[in-house]
């Protein structure tokens, strides 16, 4: 009810009656109920459900990695049947959908790599993946957002299955391309050093898988060189490279190190 009551009679701008609301404390984590932590000694460790060459795996490694937060990986396939394929009846306890990638942390299991993302961004902030600035915050979500929604769902492996073989490279070409040729604009604005800024964000955990997708894809990149710089640059961080699918165990040989 007090936040119904803080919006004020019509006519007057929301920002004035929540600005003198707005202090520290009520902006703590302990006020929004979010619980900032590190694990005791005698915790498992966080354990990442992964398949090597999934960018949505990727993009939690480097999150994982970048934060610092030591964790296991099961290697999950998407791919071979198994008894660690997604389509087993113990897999779909852990994953409803039966995706990867999953993480297993704190005591609960989330399954989606921006949620898990933010999760961690909430409980473990010491090194942030979201700016302070609100703009600059905005933005980050704003190209995550463009980058999982809007592009790579839609070249995602179980939906060029769907498409067909002889179909599925054109329709990944296109849909890339498209989201690539809007992502371009935007970087345009507000890349420094990475995406947003010259702060390392979640932007930057996205952007690199989704450009290795490209390339699978075999799209042209010629047109989007701030797509490129920014790739060329982050993939020559420590965190980065660790995390890149031909550094995974489950990796297959002829990937493996390259």
């Amino acid at each position: 009810m007090t936040a119904l009551r803080l919006l004020g009679p019509k006519g007057l701008p929301c920002a004035q009656f929540l600005r003198p609301q707005l202090s520290a404390s009520i902006c703590s984590s302990s006020v929004l109920n979010i619980e900032t932590r590190a694990a005791p000694a005698d915790e498992p460790r966080p354990l990442l459900y992964s398949f090597w060459s999934s960018s949505c795996s990727w993009r939690v490694r480097i999150a994982l990695t970048l934060k610092n937060v030591p964790y296991d990986i099961q290697a999950t396939d998407l791919l071979r049947t198994g008894e660690d394929h997604v389509y087993t009846d113990k897999y779909r306890k852990v994953n409803p959908m039966q995706t990867v990638p999953s993480l297993q942390i704190d005591g609960h299991t989330l399954c989606d790599s921006v949620a898990i993302m933010h999760y961690l961004e909430e409980t473990r902030p010491t090194v942030p993946l979201l700016p302070q600035d609100v703009i600059k915050r905005a933005k980050v979500r704003e190209i995550v957002e463009l980058i999982c929604a809007s592009i790579q769902p839609l070249q995602n492996r179980s939906v060029l299955e769907h498409v067909g073989n002889e179909q599925s490279l054109v329709w990944a070409q296109h849909w890339i391309t498209r989201g690539f040729q809007a992502l371009e604009c935007v970087l345009a604005g507000s890349a420094g050093k990475y995406c947003v800024g010259d702060e390392l964000s979640m932007a930057d955990v996205c952007l690199v898988p989704q450009v290795l997708n490209a390339r699978r894809y075999k799209v042209d990149l010629t047109p989007y060189p701030n797509i490129v710089r920014l790739d060329h640059e982050l993939q020559s961080l420590p965190a980065f490279k660790s995390c890149h699918p031909h550094q995974q165990t489950d990796c297959p040989p002829k990937f493996a190190g390259k």
